[in-house]
């Protein structure tokens, strides 16, 4: 009797869980300084750049003026400013996107992504939690051997005084 007492315990318990996921509701993976309602990201992003950072998009390759961009300066966060990548390592990966061999330490977050039937190394704004790009191992085997593919519309460009590269 006691087992089966426990039993109705336990089956109870089970069934009148309160999660997230049985509301259809979808967990916080991870908490980021800059947070803001759905409605203030529209207010303040393009619809371009609201889709890449807010809805893990991608934008048509080719398609950014930051592809080309040769001037010295730092790259931040088109959401909320934060610097990710610095001109320094910035390369041609012929891909279309604006590529790097590497991020700017702590500035970026690394989450896994299978939405395409295999596994990649997404990458995203630590601050804000903006879906940046992914990251991939067939970058400059001279310096990390990565390449940072980055949607240009995610990031802003400021110029150190105007110089180019």
């Amino acid at each position: 009797m006691k087992i089966f007492s426990a039993l109705i315990i336990v089956s109870a318990l089970f069934f009148s869980c309160n999660s997230p996921a049985q509301k259809g509701i979808k967990a916080v993976q991870q908490q980021y300084p800059v947070l803001k309602t759905d409605a203030e990201w529209k207010a303040q992003l393009s619809s371009e750049a609201y889709q890449v950072l807010r809805h893990e998009g991608t934008e048509p390759a080719f398609s950014s003026p930051l592809n080309n961009n040769h001037k010295e300066g730092t790259y931040v966060c088109a959401g909320c400013g934060n610097p990710v990548f610095k001109s320094e390592h910035k390369f041609d990966s012929g891909t279309g996107w604006p590529s790097f061999d590497r991020e700017i330490d702590g500035n970026v977050a690394f989450s896994t992504d299978n939405k395409l039937g295999y596994t990649r190394t997404e990458e995203h704004c630590a601050k804000c939690g903006g879906h940046l790009g992914h990251v991939f191992n067939d970058g400059p085997k001279e310096t990390t051997g990565k390449r940072h593919c980055v949607n240009g519309v995610a990031l802003k460009f400021i110029p150190d005084n105007g110089k180019t590269k």
